[in-house]
């Protein structure tokens, strides 16, 4: 899967993966990230999500990543917020109070740019991703916050039953390549089909949705 696929998809606006609410999980299991005020939470691949707002609304800061201009820019315009720019090499910063943007290849991120991240929120990266892409993703991650603890949120479902995005990513994959030396705790697991009858409509008998900690 290349960029030019999600670049297209936020050109287009087509954009289902995009929740028009803050995610109730991170609400309820924010607190098992133990961050203080004023500590920054990194969520890669983050779209224009409210997420962000709401963390930063906890006394969090956060650092978000994504690929696509059209989604930063309209996550500051539908927020009404005015950031600074800065364009470094291939990365563009947006920063607005406690929010920063890294636009850009999450591939082309550095440890340098994560040395104040204290917890990383994953809620639509890893599920974002096909199989043989995910792999490279965790290790990047991993090379970027090797021991900050994480929140995850994944998807699970028998994959030849729909084409992703979003993908299936069961347990033993989080295990074996996402967790990559963390310990990681299955917080709880529910089966979300009747929420997302769209995904009944292409074919799915069951999904469900699982939420992981993970921490040194």
């Amino acid at each position: 899967m290349e960029a030019s696929f999600w670049q297209q998809r936020w050109q287009e606006n087509k954009i289902g993966f995009h929740l028009d609410k803050v995610n109730p999980l991170l609400v309820q299991y924010v607190d098992r990230l133990q961050l203080a005020p004023g500590q920054q939470v990194f969520v890669p691949l983050s779209g224009k999500t409210h997420d962000l707002i709401w963390l930063a609304e906890q006394g969090y800061r956060v650092l978000a990543n994504e690929l696509s201009k059209v989604a930063v820019e309209a996550f500051f315009a539908e927020n009404n917020l005015n950031p600074s720019q800065m364009q470094k090499g291939d990365l563009r910063f947006y920063q607005s109070g406690l929010i920063t943007f890294v636009c850009g290849d999450f591939f082309k991120l550095t440890p340098v740019q994560m040395v104040n991240v204290a917890a990383v929120y994953d809620r639509a990266a890893l599920v974002a991703l096909p199989q043989a892409m995910r792999a490279n993703y965790s290790q990047q991650l991993h090379l970027l916050c090797p021991t900050q603890p994480r929140l995850l949120v994944s998807l699970e479902y028998e994959q030849a039953e729909m084409s992703g995005p979003p993908f299936a990513v069961l347990e033993d994959e989080v295990r074996t390549d996402y967790a990559a030396g963390l310990q990681v705790e299955c917080l709880q697991r529910n089966d979300v089909l009747a929420e997302h009858a769209h995904f009944a409509a292409k074919g799915l008998r069951a999904l469900h949705e699982s939420v992981y900690i993970l921490h040194p």
